[in-house]
């Protein structure tokens, strides 16, 4: 190495903790400005909902709140929007039942089984997550009526499940393919079958996946919006963000009162996001790479 070099090289390591540090800024200040661009309908929904009727379609809008008020939240919670709220929590319930059991025994198999065309199978397990809804809605819903299952939620669940099993699958798969499959021959030299193997073994070693399996189909089916609207008629069966979307009405809609219902039924969504975070992003890391 020559002198000149070895002369320039100091300068560029002493340059170098201030690169790293500009792109540290400059990634924070990006995020910071893309939380903003997130919160401001939130924290507009949340102004909105503290305004009287009159006051929340007036123009120009008030920024803040004068007089503010709580009869919004007064009015929704005393409506059926609990109802909504219920009949979320119980179909999402179901769903993450029904999506676990399904998906954990699938993803057991991709892992430990060799079989011809296993491969081709996943990806096309994997390719109907690329369909949107709303072009097998009309199918699901004469599917639906024809075996009388319409306002129930036996049907619902079953369509959720559908709809959830290929993403929580192809999750799942990679948890079970980081454990070393000299487990699975420990436990067959124990006496385990392959039941007990997977029961007894493998699974209580993906629970960081199950978490986070458990939390992505939680607000999958607490948001989702089509389905309910297409397989319920009864008010008694909706879920919460039809209920809310049909407490429109024909004469105007009511703004104020519309806010409340949709900050209200935000919540048990951020509150769940809360508690478990750290659970979602160490189950959804855990499994990312094999080995």
């Amino acid at each position: 190495m020559s002198p000149q070099a070895v002369g320039r090289q100091p300068g560029r390591l002493a340059r170098r903790p201030h690169n790293v540090k500009l792109s540290v800024v400059m990634t924070y200040a990006a995020l910071t400005l893309a939380s903003v661009a997130m919160l401001l309908p939130i924290a507009w929904a949340v102004v909105t909902s503290l305004k009287p009727e009159g006051l929340a379609v007036r123009y120009p809008p008030q920024l803040v709140p004068d007089p503010a008020t709580l009869a919004n939240y007064g009015d929704v919670l005393g409506g059926s929007l609990p109802r909504y709220m219920f009949n979320s929590g119980l179909l999402a319930g179901g769903t993450i039942l029904a999506t676990l059991t399904v998906a954990a025994l699938g993803a057991y198999a991709a892992a430990r089984l060799r079989f011809a065309g296993k491969d081709a199978l996943l990806l096309l397990i994997m390719a109907t997550v690329m369909i949107p809804g709303v072009s097998v809605v009309v199918p699901l819903f004469l599917m639906v009526s024809k075996v009388g299952l319409t306002n129930t939620y036996q049907a619902l669940i079953l369509v959720y499940t559908a709809w959830h099993v290929p993403l929580v699958l192809w999750l799942l798969r990679g948890f079970f393919e980081t454990i070393p499959s000299e487990l699975d021959d420990a436990a067959a030299i124990d006496g385990c079958n392959r039941w007990q193997a997977f029961w007894l073994i493998a699974l209580p070693l993906i629970r960081p996946g199950l978490a986070a399996a458990a939390v992505i189909v939680f607000i999958g089916v607490w948001n989702e919006f089509l389905f309910g609207l297409a397989l319920t008629s009864s008010s008694d069966m909706r879920p919460v963000q039809t209920g809310v979307y049909l407490e429109l009405n024909t004469y105007g809609i009511p703004w104020a009162r519309l806010m409340a219902g949709v900050i209200v039924s935000l919540l048990p969504v951020v509150v769940m996001f809360l508690f478990t975070q750290r659970h979602l992003i160490r189950g959804l890391t855990a499994g990312a790479t094999k080995g």
